[in-house]
């Protein structure tokens, strides 16, 4: 007993994701698929106390 509301919620949460119509870049997708997303760049190269761009002093 008392799961009535939880499963009331999952339910109305599944039925939503079921028969809304969500806004799919479909491109994106399968560039994500296929392994084609441009390379992101890495934060570390901006930081430079991160490894490996640490420039010492003269």
């Amino acid at each position: 007993m008392g799961r009535g509301r939880a499963k009331a919620k999952q339910t109305k949460v599944a039925r939503d994701l079921k028969y809304n119509s969500q806004e799919m870049d479909l491109d994106r997708l399968a560039r994500e698929l296929h392994g084609e997303l441009p390379e992101q760049k890495n934060q570390d190269d901006e930081d430079p106390f991160a490894e490996g761009n640490y420039i010492p002093r003269a």
